[in-house]
């Protein structure tokens, strides 16, 4: 089925035609339509054309305004101020809009879904091998996962890349403890949340024993350093070790991951070793290019606006001194392929904006070497610092990073105390699934509802709260929705454009129609934070239309009952796909 229009952008295309037939004079022009509390919109765009044209603003209004078809999508529009549009719809105009959205069989809910878009690279959920996930993860994998599904869901080709931590010197030390204590890596699991905890148990206690013995013994540092070498070089005894590392690190990895009901599949895991192969000519095209030139025998990028507190030029260095690659030759050739194999348009990093500096200068010399241009981009989504509710970076009483599996443990605690107390028929193995649904989402939203350039508050407590902006409020909303449903009984659900609206009917029906608009926006600017402003909006809206609108009453007429049992309907079906599209589920029951 075809997108329909929303009522927004039909009445923009309305009053620009009214603009141009009243005033041809005036060419193209925008009449800056914005929602209003004076009536359900407002258009601004005649007095700037009045300044332009040297007219009255009032008088040009009256023109514009005689200019408008006839009933259809109006019902009332006047003449504000020094030259204002006020507009209110009709009603019927707003529930046959509503009801072509809901018709549509795929479900899209409006939402234009466009099958020429791009191919976005979507860098994300990036955690070291042989290391624990800690809270500085949680926002790269939450807000990526939220970016995959809503840039999916219009249309783009998404090509998930987890840029792991699994190349480098710590590696050497690694490997070269296990090569003189065989039996110290003994885990051997297939998956799961108990088995990704013995996985990371394992190398837990391996990395402190051989971090211990890196730091007392010098001969042991030496073969250390050479096992580097050895690693580097591709000996095959080295690679071997290595690779458990890697696998039993995996294990840990989804175990994780899927506690945060999020899909991460083997393919989509290239690591910084994946680029290896093509580091050395990723350094010679950067030096014939003559963009990158050798300094004190590294080579190095220079930048005008780059300085360090000296004064002097902060090079972002592709090759050390020493003949070792810098972070930069990696993110270059994955650039590189990036671009050239997997044919992408658009480059997303979901990266600390700690590191915006470093993606600068990176994203710069991918330019000047020609693999980005006006046909391909790359955008770092900078997401800010998880704080504690002292405003500070989140630690433990100890001082410690906390665990992403525990706070996330935490969080399902929490959860099962809400949902326990509101459960009346829920069984005991209902109410562990809806809390583990209720405590994930309320980690995911409190992170998705706020800009991701903001730092935040971790506040668990205000996280799985029944009132407030948490995603615990939108999924009661839901569930009362479909409670409604199935209470509902024979009584269908149907659309009534004869009717006339109430205040919280029309409140209700206006919002839900600013769904594809919202989703569009949201992923053009890869502001998530957007979609879930919406959508808590969405669920206050909702709660106002429950309150005063009963629908099951005796005393409702049939044809009323139906007109809001189908906008009743509507807005669970938005709030589906609306959390869906963040990631976080929404129980039927709660």
């Amino acid at each position: 089925m075809a997108s329909v229009n929303s009522l927004a952008s039909t009445l923009q295309q309305q009053l620009a035609d009214a603009l141009t037939a009243a005033l041809p004079d005036a060419g193209t022009a925008d009449p800056l339509l914005r929602r209003s509390d004076r009536a359900d919109f407002q258009a601004n765009g005649i007095l700037a054309l009045a300044k332009r044209l040297k007219g009255n603003p009032r008088e040009l209004a009256s023109q514009v305004t005689a200019a408008l078809p006839a009933g259809g999508l109006i019902k009332e529009i006047e003449v504000s101020g020094p030259g204002f549009l006020n507009v209110t719809l009709a009603d019927r105009a707003i529930i046959e809009t509503l009801a072509a959205r809901a018709a549509d069989d795929e479900g899209r809910l409006g939402v234009p879904y466009d099958s020429a878009a791009g191919t976005t690279v979507i860098d994300y959920a990036q955690p070291n091998v042989a290391k624990e996930m800690h809270v500085g993860h949680l926002r790269s994998a939450v807000i990526g996962d939220a970016m995959v599904q809503i840039l999916e869901f219009t249309g783009e080709s998404v090509v998930r890349r987890h840029h792991i931590g699994d190349w480098g010197t710590q590696f050497g030390m690694l490997i070269q403890y296990l090569i003189e204590h065989p039996g110290e890596l003994t885990h051997e699991g297939d998956g799961g949340e108990a088995d990704g905890e013995a996985a990371m148990s394992s190398l837990n206690r391996l990395y402190k024993a051989s971090r211990a013995l890196f730091d007392s013994d010098e001969e042991f540092k030496a073969r250390s350093r050479d096992r580097v070498v050895a690693l580097q070089a591709g000996d095959e005894e080295t690679l071997s070790l290595w690779q458990r590392f890697v696998d039993e690190s995996k294990i840990y990895f989804y175990s994780v991951f899927n506690k945060l009901d999020m899909e991460i599949r083997d393919a989509d895991i290239v690591g910084e070793s994946g680029y290896n192969d093509m580091l050395e000519e990723t350094c010679r095209i950067l030096e014939e290019s003559g963009v990158a030139v050798r300094s004190e025998g590294a080579l190095c990028v220079f930048f005008d606006d780059v300085k360090g507190p000296d004064g002097n030029p902060t090079p972002l260095i592709v090759k050390k001194s020493n003949g070792g690659y810098g972070y930069a030759a990696t993110d270059l050739s994955a650039i590189r392929d990036r671009v050239q194999n997997l044919k992408a348009n658009t480059l997303l990093y979901v990266v600390d904006a700690r590191q915006a500096l470093h993606f600068k200068m990176v994203f710069e010399t991918a330019r000047r070497a020609g693999w980005l241009n006006e046909d391909v981009k790359a955008v770092q989504l900078a997401f800010g610092t998880v704080l504690g509710k002292d405003g500070k970076p989140f630690k433990t009483r100890e001082g410690e990073t906390v665990r992403l599996a525990d706070l996330l443990d935490e969080a399902i605690d929490r959860a099962s105390a809400v949902v326990r107390e509101k459960a009346k028929d829920l069984t005991e193995d209902e109410i562990t699934e809806r809390a583990t649904q209720v405590g994930i989402g309320a980690v995911k939203y409190a992170d998705l509802s706020t800009s991701a350039a903001r730092d935040y508050k971790f506040d668990l407590d205000q996280m799985v709260s029944l009132t407030g902006d948490t995603s615990v409020y939108i999924q009661y909303a839901h569930a009362r929705s479909r409670s409604i449903k199935r209470k509902a009984g024979e009584l269908e659900s149907r659309p009534h454009p004869e009717l006339e609206l109430a205040p919280a009917e029309r409140a209700l029906a206006l919002h839900l129609d600013q769904f594809a608009e919202v989703v569009a926006e949201v992923a053009a600017a890869y502001e998530p934070h957007k979609l879930a402003s919406y959508l808590y909006q969405l669920s206050s809206l909702f709660t106002t239309f429950y309150d005063q609108c009963p629908v099951l009453k005796p005393e409702v007429p049939g044809d009323v009952a139906e007109n809001r049992l189908f906008l009743s309907d509507l807005t669970a079906r938005t709030l589906h796909q609306g959390m869906e599209l963040l990631g976080i589920r929404t129980p039927e029951r709660l």
